[in-house]
């Protein structure tokens, strides 16, 4: 089942599956090579996590893109990340820091496809909170990057055939960066700040448009 679950969460997040798109359960399950049963208790999962409407006609609908539950995603992670972050700094060692660096430059490569920027993103920001992560903190983080991610997608894959983008991006994360080797709790929490909030204005501005 959790192998199920990951592959529908995969087609929503990857934009497979789009907002408001109604989906079999049945095909689902051919496609997937399993019986219905997993995909019912995957639904179950994804429903609770925000990411489909199940339907009693077997079937389900990707959740629409919203800008009341983008908003209210950003809420909660501006509540969480920037307290684990402050504690993770003192944490990450010169090795980890080097590693990060690394990860930084590979966001600047305008060659790298969005997929591949997208799992690199998210292991950045595992990395960078990570040291200081409960597992209670990792399950929480998880559900909101997921139900983000399908949101900064869909802003970002706008951007993505920008040259400059690419640019940006590297220095956004360079800047987050900076701020975490700086070890200062306080400007390490702002940083975190500006940039759940530069990632949701990106996103709501591709659903909503610039009003």
């Amino acid at each position: 089942m959790e192998q199920v679950t990951a592959e529908i969460r995969r087609s929503i997040v990857f934009g497979e599956l789009q907002p408001g798109q109604e989906f079999s359960l049945r095909e689902t399950a051919a496609h997937l090579g399993v019986s219905t049963a997993p995909v019912r208790e995957a639904l179950r999962v994804l429903q609770g996590e925000g990411l489909i409407i199940a339907r009693r006609a077997r079937s389900a609908v990707v959740a629409p893109a919203d800008p009341d539950d983008l908003r209210a995603i950003y809420q909660l992670r501006r509540l969480i990340e920037p307290a684990i972050a402050g504690r993770s700094c003192a944490r990450l060692t010169d090795a980890d820091l080097a590693g990060l660096e690394q990860m930084v430059a590979a966001f600047g490569d305008e060659n790298a496809g969005i997929d591949a920027i997208y799992e690199a993103h998210r292991q950045f920001h595992l990395a960078l909170l990570g040291p200081a992560a409960s597992a209670w903190d990792l399950r929480i983080l998880e559900t909101l990057w997921n139900a983000a991610e399908r949101y900064v997608r869909i802003g970002f894959g706008r951007l993505d055939p920008v040259p400059a983008e690419h640019s940006r991006r590297g220095l956004a994360h360079q800047e987050l960066l900076d701020a975490f080797r700086s070890r200062d709790v306080d400007g390490v929490q702002r940083a975190v700040l500006r940039h759940l909030d530069d990632n949701e204005r990106i996103a709501r501005r591709a659903i909503v448009g610039d009003a």
